[in-house]
């Protein structure tokens, strides 16, 4: 090899990573001018925060890469209780060869890094629960290359995921001992991005996260990732517990022919939406609005943003490291604004056309449940 093209791809490797480094850790500053310095104008609408529970504090984002102790933790069930000493993952159901491993067998599996944003489905549904998002670096082993190695049978459809934690539920009157489970189809677990997590932001995934293992599924809601994971289980017909079938279900309506048609739907990919986090009035007195847009991990096309009553005018997306279904930062110039107090709204649009609705639109207008609330979030503050 020759010796000086290897110091300087060893030289140009370098700069990457300390570029995509310091984008993770001050992606603002890739906003505009380079510059994020000046005096932060605090949002009149301020967050509440409940020291007892981790959430995001949006007015204090400045990381692409959320630290662990600031990301939210739901359970339905509590904590999953798990003998580490006599874990192991069971593979079974309409397979050829099941499996029982130990998590030493699952760490010996290839290993695989990847940056998703976790949001929860009720997420943004009240004032006093906008914070239930972060955007993680997950590691683990992929799910795919496992589940390929225990040879699903023909008429295998459907991949159901089970946790160590537990409750009796009601059904029917009568009282059944359930483990907290959701399920894919084996089409989308064959996914090459779906991981057996045990290491969340380069650390051991903590307990109230899962630990030892739970699943991830970039692109989908919280409720997806099943943490404290113990068992797979292949079926062929769909799988139907509370939380896939009566618990996190949408129930939507659309206006057609002088009618609304009610449609129920399980939560599961995420959907398009963005958030103003940050308003920074500069030296030059320009203020800078700065915030995150997401979606299930089709490309976002663009963020758009509204001051008052004006009309949309598009802002700049952030140049953070590339990563499909990990959130992006974006910002808007705001020159010398009028003194008074202000309005100000973003919204995200994904490749497909998918803009994140207004309250009045239709798609949350005629929604009657609280989770999948991706409406624009309208920020107040004084200039």
């Amino acid at each position: 090899m020759n010796s000086s093209l290897s110091r300087r791809e060893l030289i140009k490797g370098s700069s990457l990573a300390f570029a995509a480094m310091a984008l993770g850790r001050f992606p603002l500053l890739a906003l505009g001018d380079g510059s994020e310095e000046g005096e932060v104008i605090p949002f009149l609408d301020i967050q509440p925060v409940n020291p007892a529970r981790p959430m995001l504090k949006w007015q204090d984002l400045t990381d692409w890469v959320t630290p662990t102790d600031r990301v939210f933790a739901v359970s339905h069930y509590g904590e999953g209780k798990v003998d580490l000493s006599a874990y192991r993952l069971e593979i079974s159901g309409l397979v050829k060869h099941a499996k029982a491993l130990t998590l030493d067998d699952i760490k010996a599996r290839k290993r695989k890094t990847v940056t998703a944003t976790l949001e929860c489905s009720g997420n943004s549904s009240n004032p006093g629960f906008m914070g239930a998002i972060g955007n993680v670096r997950w590691t683990g082993t992929p799910l795919a290359p496992l589940l390929k190695d225990c040879a699903p049978l023909s008429r295998a459809i459907e991949v159901v995921f089970f946790g160590a934690d537990e409750k009796v539920e009601k059904i029917r009157d009568k009282d059944y001992s359930q483990n907290f489970a959701r399920s894919l189809s084996l089409t989308e677990a064959r996914r090459e991005d779906i991981l057996l997590a045990y290491e969340m932001n380069g650390e051991p995934l903590p307990k109230n996260h899962g630990a030892p293992l739970r699943l991830v599924v970039p692109g989908w809601f919280g409720i997806a990732w099943v943490k404290w994971l113990t068992r797979i289980e292949l079926l062929d017909r769909r799988y139907m517990s509370k939380y896939m079938a009566r618990e996190y279900v949408t129930i939507r309506g659309e206006e057609k022919g002088g009618k609304t048609i009610w449609r129920e739907t399980s939560v599961g990919p995420m959907d398009v939406k963005s958030v103003i986090a940050r308003a920074v009035r500069l030296k030059d007195g320009t203020v800078r609005l700065a915030g995150a847009a997401w979606t299930d991990g089709t490309p976002l096309q663009r963020v758009d943003v509204k001051i008052d009553d004006g009309a949309w005018r598009p802002a700049k997306i952030g140049r953070a490291p590339e990563s499909k279904y990990a959130w992006k930062f974006f910002g808007f110039d705001w020159p010398r604004p009028a003194p008074g107090e202000h309005r100000v709204v973003s919204r995200a649009i994904d490749a497909e056309g998918r803009a994140q609705p207004g309250p009045d639109d239709p798609e949350i207008k005629l929604k009657r449940t609280y989770w999948e609330a991706n409406q624009q979030w309208p920020r107040k503050l004084r200039i």
